[in-house]
Formats: C-alpha cells, sequence, structure tokens
C-alpha cells in the first residue's frame, strides 16, 4: 500500500540498529531523553512495540492491572534483563515485523522517529529522517492526546517545518526542523531551542 508506515519503519530500526552496534557499557547506560530510561531500557521498548500484537497487548496489559505505566516498566524490564547485546539482538530479529499494539498506524511511526532521537541525541549521534513522514506523524500528534498529549500541548499554535511543506494549527508561530517540532509536540523540551517565532515561549511554559 502507497500509505504503508511499515517500510519506514524497517528503515528506521534498521539505521537505529546500526548505530547502536558498538556501544560500550557506559553509552548504553547514558540517559535517554525519556527520562525514567537510559539508552539500553528505551531500546527495550521499541522491542517491545515492534514484537507486541493487540492480543498480545490487551493480554499483557490487563496482567499490568490496566495501568499503562507498569505496563510498560515491565515490559522493559523483561526485554532488557539479558544485556545490551541481547536486547539489540532482539531489535534486529524485529527489524522486519508489521505488527503493534492497538492504535493509530501513526503513533507507531512517531514513535520510531522520537525514541530514535531520545535514543541518539544524548549519545551524540545524528541521523537524517525522512522529512515527509516526520510531518505525517507530526500532523498525527498534533490532533491527538493519546499517550504523549500532543494535541494539548501544540493547542493554539502554528507548527510550521522550514525544511518540508508542512504548517498545522493557527495561533502564534513555531517554526523550525520539522523533527525539533516533532519531538516539542511530544514534549521533549531540548527540541525547544531549536524552534523560533513568538509561539516558542507559549509552548515552553507548557513544558
Amino acid at each position: 500500500m502507497a500509505d504503508s508506515i511499515w517500510p519506514t519503519i524497517h528503515t528506521e530500526r534498521a539505521a537505529l540498529a546500526d548505530d547502536l552496534d558498538g556501544l560500550t557499557d557506559a553509552q548504553w547506560s547514558t540517559r535517554s531523553l525519556c527520562s525514567e530510561w537510559d539508552v539500553h531500557q528505551a531500546l527495550a521498548h521499541l522491542v517491545s512495540s515492534a514484537t507486541m500484537t493487540p492480543p498480545k497487548f490487551l493480554r499483557k496489559f490487563a496482567a499490568a492491572r490496566f495501568n499503562f505505566d507498569r505496563f510498560t516498566a515491565g515490559e522493559v524490564s523483561r526485554l532488557s534483563r539479558g544485556g545490551p547485546a541481547a536486547t539489540l539482538a532482539a531489535f534486529r530479529a524485529a527489524q522486519q515485523r508489521t505488527s503493534a499494539p492497538p492504535g493509530p498506524k501513526e503513533t507507531w511511526l512517531g514513535e520510531a522517529f522520537v525514541h530514535g532521537e531520545d535514543i541518539r541525541r544524548p549519545l551524540g549521534i545524528a541521523h537524517d529522517y525522512a522529512a515527509a513522514q516526520v510531518a505525517r506523524a507530526l500532523q498525527f500528534y498534533a490532533k491527538s492526546n493519546a499517550i504523549i498529549g500532543g494535541r494539548d500541548r501544540v493547542a493554539g499554535l502554528t507548527l510550521r517545518a522550514t525544511d518540508t511543506d508542512l504548517s498545522v494549527g493557527s495561533g502564534p508561530l513555531v517554526e523550525g526542523p520539522v523533527m525539533s517540532l516533532l519531538l516539542a509536540a511530544s514534549g521533549r523540551p531540548c527540541a525547544l531551542d531549536e524552534l523560533s517565532g513568538p509561539g516558542v515561549e507559549v509552548l515552553r511554559q507548557r513544558f
């Protein structure tokens, strides 16, 4: 299908696995942009998403007493206990999978981008993303409060990308690279310094 998310996700998984090959123990223990996880744990979360199916998710979510944070923490603990090499091998093994938890497909596209940056940025690893696909994820997050609260975070603002054809919302302008806009909408304050416009301070106050 022309609108399939999976070729992009498969490409991103392969690129991230290659970037993480050969990390030192200290690098694996580096705090990711997700403050509760280090780099290793953030990768374990991506393995969980890649190997999940809707029935498996519902079973595990029920076992976690329908507490999303408890469910996620359990998955990260389970998939990281074998050490970074085992987690990376599991991630490579799941590279071509097309399964995911229940939810809009743009959610999983966004996860590939945002968690990729959660891992790469603290390690100083640069990566070029497909801007049009990042824009697709941003358009979804700007209209959805599911899990990350993106809609409320960017409400009343215009998000305009400087590296692809995208403008979302209305109100004071926030502009910059589309990945920086996606990170900001996803609650990563490190991206705010990469953005400009009168809406940036409004957005900053929402963190």
